[in-house]
């Protein structure tokens, strides 16, 4: 086959759709439900703590950026999801291809990195009470929100540039989205670069916020093991959500590196696009509804503010 540059591939074929007939209409409709309950869920938690100065704190200034985070990755996802459902070609332009990779990957980098500072204050409140106020300050929460966006964006912008660089012998991608692995798949020239970049842009955005994860709670626990019961009891209540956002979302995660990096032809098509949208689909769902449900403050000022309008 004759080679292609991908700047001269004018679309991709998403292969992973099959013909849902009279079905259609009934996948849209579970779609947009979704996305729209997606959205409103991180909306309400935005707006009720921007609205209420009492939650102007540092563990719910970083839920805010992740709620962003989950509006930014869900609006990758969903009307992308919506139009191709629609559709009868299947096909996406390259250009939208490499903006929905740079999408989908900056918001599972900015995910983990939030998810990490989250750990990092949880210690502080935790291991280091009488001294979280003087070091988590209005700037250190700046910086620090700054820094779990910034960082992110920037891998990714090099990761999509060299795998927008590569010479390409194929247009077919196997998933109901544009996958960065799968793109790498197609190529047919030198993939060295963008390899060594993955292995490298893997580590600084996965394993580094995983280390400092397991390093706070490592911390946390040793001192609810050693601490009184008033100590464990809040530890327990504060840190729930955070690590059963963080086991949701590396679960999604470990599903989607599964299908990527072995044969998954045995497993039914449909368990396949389950579990390729576990990761994306869930977590902007389940992060809102779990901080909303769980944290006691944001739950008063929720039904307080929605009363107050009524």
């Amino acid at each position: 086959m004759m080679n292609m540059n991908s700047s001269q591939v004018s679309y991709f074929t998403l292969a992973a759709y099959v013909d849902t007939g009279p079905l259609r209409l009934v996948f849209v409709a579970g779609v947009a439900c979704v996305y729209a309950v997606t959205v409103a869920a991180n909306v309400c938690v935005i707006v009720v703590i921007c609205v209420n100065r009492s939650l102007h704190e540092p563990m719910y200034l970083f839920l805010v950026s992740l709620c962003v985070n989950e509006l930014y990755g869900s609006s990758g996802l969903f009307p992308f999801l919506l139009l191709q459902i629609l559709s009868d070609l299947h096909t996406v332009s390259a250009a939208a291809c490499f903006l929905q990779i740079f999408c989908l990957y900056s918001y599972c980098a900015v995910e983990y990195l939030n998810l990490a500072v989250m750990s990092y204050d949880r210690y502080l409140a935790v291991c280091r009470p009488l001294r979280y106020n003087s070091q988590m300050s209005f700037n250190k929460i700046a910086a620090l929100i700054a820094v779990t966006w910034i960082y992110p964006l920037l891998l990714c912008v090099v990761m999509t540039s060299l795998s927008a660089s590569l010479q390409l012998c194929g247009t077919i991608i196997h998933k109901v989205y544009c996958d960065n692995y799968s793109i790498v798949k197609l190529a047919c020239s030198d993939i060295t670069a963008i390899n060594i970049y993955g292995l490298l842009i893997t580590s600084l955005s996965l394993f580094c916020p995983l280390s400092l994860i397991l390093y706070s709670y490592t911390k946390i626990l040793r001192v609810c093991f050693l601490g009184s019961r008033q100590t464990r009891q809040k530890a327990v209540s504060t840190c729930t959500p955070h690590l059963a956002s963080l086991l949701n979302f590396s679960v999604g995660s470990f599903f989607e590196i599964l299908q990527s990096r072995f044969d998954m032809s045995g497993v039914p098509n449909v368990l396949r696009i389950l579990l390729s949208l576990y990761c994306l689909a869930c977590q902007p769902l389940f992060n809102p509804l779990l901080y909303g449900l769980r944290m006691s403050k944001v739950r008063i000022r929720f039904k307080s503010l929605v009363f107050a309008k009524m």
